[in-house]
């Protein structure tokens, strides 16, 4: 009986162990250098990029925490209006939506974590900026800012 309840655990136990480096995996995905050009000021960050339909469909999800100069682009094979959703996601977020030429579209701060209310873009845009909610108040940031980025792939 001792051995059917030791395998039963491990099994359980297995399962577990795979979903949690995963997570680990996906929190230190390689990164991009990022910059967010405001009225003279740079702030540089690092990023993650959801190249993939799989990958952006996952985003942020289930994360607890993400680094003050840290974040996560979502880039689009070709502009077009942008709609997003907190599912599953615990943390508040920034979305900064990115026009073709690096102009901010629109700036949704604090985004509500978990809620499945969409967050829309105002127009066409070429890329989505997630950063940890409070960023764009804590840098000044606004729709007259830039964002620019260099992906080798």
């Amino acid at each position: 009986m001792r051995i059917l309840l030791t395998a039963l655990a491990l099994s359980l136990a297995l399962p577990l162990a795979a979903c949690s480096s995963a997570g680990n995996e996906a929190e230190s995905a390689a990164t991009i250098p990022l910059t967010i050009d405001m009225a003279g000021t740079a702030h540089a960050f690092r990023v993650e990029v959801a190249r993939s339909a799989e990958e952006q469909e996952q985003g942020l999800m289930f994360r607890t925490s993400l680094p003050a100069d840290g974040g996560m682009l979502f880039p689009f094979a070709k502009p077009k209006i942008a709609s997003f959703w907190m599912k599953n996601t615990l943390i508040p977020l920034d979305m900064i939506f990115v026009r073709a030429d690096g102009s901010i579209d629109r700036i949704a701060e604090n985004t509500i974590p978990e809620s499945l209310e969409p967050v829309v873009s105002g127009g066409d845009v070429a890329a989505v900026l997630e950063l940890a909610g409070g960023t764009a108040a804590r840098l000044g940031l606004d729709e007259s800012a830039r964002v620019t980025w260099k992906d080798g792939k």
